[in-house]
């Protein structure tokens, strides 16, 4: 894999160029989408356009997750396949079933937290898209923004996050 991307100016800041590059050089088969999902770069001056590297790497991860899907497939069967997907819906459930307001844990004093209301209302829509087929899309869950919070009065950040990226995961495991 390899792609050019725009740099930043040189005072602004931007993913480390040498970090998204040895990122973007590994074999196509050997990325799998929960690598796509949590690499992490450095953010230095002059680096790449990170909106512009982001939207690569959800690329980049649809195209793993079509490629196991169709290992899983290949390897086990459909009907494999389709339990592991309603596994992995199963696990995103029991949050979900939650009331608003409890679906995460609190932050604690002064720690960066999400507004519970905002976080609840994208967890309804994936509750809506699991039981009843509502259109949603994996982008909506990625690119989920979300007001600022401090301490008790909001959801733990690291928290949501991974809650979203394991929803994510599942929507990719659908298409």
């Amino acid at each position: 894999m390899s792609a050019t991307f725009r740099r930043v100016g040189r005072l602004a800041k931007g993913y480390d160029v040498q970090e998204v590059d040895g990122f973007l050089s590994r074999e196509t088969a050997d990325v799998t989408p929960d690598a796509v999902r949590l690499v992490a770069f450095t953010v230095r001056r002059h680096g790449y356009d990170v909106h512009q590297v982001d939207q690569a790497l959800d690329q980049i991860e649809d195209d793993a997750a079509a490629r196991a899907r169709e290992r899983l497939v290949v390897a086990r069967g459909e009907r494999a396949r389709l339990d592991q997907l309603e596994d992995q819906a199963r696990s995103l459930q029991g949050r979900l079933a939650r009331r608003p307001g409890r679906r995460f844990r609190r932050g604690r004093r002064v720690q960066h937290t999400y507004a519970p209301a905002e976080v609840d209302a994208l967890c309804d829509a994936l509750a809506a898209y699991l039981a009843d087929g509502r259109p949603m899309s994996v982008d909506d869950v990625r690119g989920a923004v979300f007001r600022g919070r401090r301490g008790r009065w909001g959801y733990r950040e690291a928290d949501v996050d991974a809650f979203l990226d394991r929803a994510a995961a599942v929507m990719l495991a659908v298409d």
